[in-house]
């Protein structure tokens, strides 16, 4: 019974959708955490025809709610249900977008900026209330981290062990965000760091976090930049190149590494390969985003380099984002006079369907280390916490 005695309306799902949430053990107005509580019947008919666009924008619009979106995610595509077709609408929607990612390049250098523009300069105080002290936008490491600020701190000092730095290298960032990492890398190991970004509001607040320090931040895309260096490093920028431009990525990159340099790259990826990008996250929050399945992204670097080492430890990304989650959460008291509701339930089912994502173990987060075929020093793989803890 509803408030005051009333009945309780329930929309039960048509019979597609209802055997697709049975595979997923998900029930429509359920008691348990996960279950569906739907609020209007058009979220079946916005499913059935856009599919997973349709249960996002249906969710920010207050079509539905769930108490624990991570769980309801991690269930339905443990269950594989992101990868069946939909009706004949969405499936539609699949082939159309299929079609113009292979007529269009949505990431070329036109376009480079549009991905600042329209999620990292959406507000500076956003960010520094979500993320840790260093403002790291990427997956922490959890392995003896108590929380997100160790996670991250953990994170960085992995990547400078990894890239076997010495005082006064050159390392060029791709993909700088507000700075941490290059503050860390100039700071604790005495290297000059050129960061790049399309923010320009990461480009402002990094130089400022950076100054005094041998940290030069440029407002730039990666395939215009110039220079030789000793080392490269790219964290959570990978995700923005997009299958089209990775034949330019990886050129501009070894062009401007040294013979005997090391080249981090920190990606997301897709336990396999994917012709498109979930349509919701690329319309709301990475448009022209694009994850690599392991065999693209192997054959993709194969032409300019060789891989030294490849760590993979996406069930982190699943505590990362719980605790951006959190930290989101507690301070939307001050964020929601400028962002409102819509925005607040947009970035939760963005955050925690992510979560939901790593935990399906879809998501994967891995490190590469990459050397340039002409180098002939030997590389010996790091894993400095694992080594710490076995010897424990």
């Amino acid at each position: 019974m509803g408030v005051g005695g009333a009945p309780t309306v329930s929309y039960a799902p048509p019979g597609p959708l209802a055997g697709l949430l049975r595979r997923a053990d998900v029930r429509t107005d359920g008691a348990r955490p996960w279950d569906l509580q739907v609020h209007r019947r058009r979220l079946y008919r916005r499913v059935l025809t856009s599919w997973s666009l349709g249960l996002g924008d249906a969710y920010v619009d207050g079509d539905w709610d769930c108490e624990r979106l991570d769980e309801l995610f991690a269930r339905l595509l443990g269950a594989g249900l992101d990868r069946d077709q939909g009706g004949a609408l969405a499936r539609t929607w699949a082939a159309l977008t299929w079609l113009r990612n292979q007529l269009v390049n949505p990431q070329r250098i036109a376009r480079a900026f549009v991905v600042g523009e329209r999620h990292y300069d959406i507000g500076n105080d956003l960010y520094t209330r979500m993320l840790d002290r260093e403002l790291v936008y990427s997956c922490g490491y959890w392995e003896r981290a108590r929380d997100l600020d160790e996670a991250q701190a953990h994170k960085l000092e992995m990547i400078c062990a990894k890239l076997q730095l010495r005082p006064g290298q050159r390392v060029l960032e791709i993909g700088c965000g507000w700075g941490g990492l290059a503050r860390h890398l100039a700071r604790h190991h005495g290297v000059h760091v050129t960061g790049l970004t399309v923010s320009r509001e990461q480009a402002e607040l990094a130089r400022e976090r950076c100054a005094g320090l041998p940290v030069q931040i440029v407002l730039q895309d990666y395939r215009s930049a110039s220079g030789s260096f000793d080392r490269i490093v790219s964290v959570g920028m990978f995700e923005h190149v997009g299958a089209k431009n990775y034949a330019a990525y990886f050129g501009a990159a070894r062009r401007m590494l040294a013979p005997q340099g090391l080249f981090l790259l920190h990606t997301i990826g897709l336990d396999r390969p994917s012709t498109g990008t979930d349509p919701w996250i690329e319309r709301h929050i990475f448009p022209g985003g694009k994850l690599p399945g392991p065999s693209e992204l192997a054959a993709a670097v194969q032409r300019d380099f060789l891989i030294e080492d490849w760590h993979n430890f996406g069930p982190d990304y699943d505590r990362t984002l719980m605790s951006w989650h959190a930290r989101f959460e507690q301070a939307w008291p001050e964020l929601a006079p400028r962002y409102g509701e819509r925005f607040r339930r947009m970035w939760r089912y963005y955050l925690l369907s992510c979560a939901g994502f790593f935990r399906a173990r879809q998501g994967q987060l891995w490190q590469l280390v990459l050397a340039r075929r002409d180098r002939m020093q030997p590389y010996r793989s790091v894993r400095p916490f694992a080594a710490a803890s076995a010897g424990a």
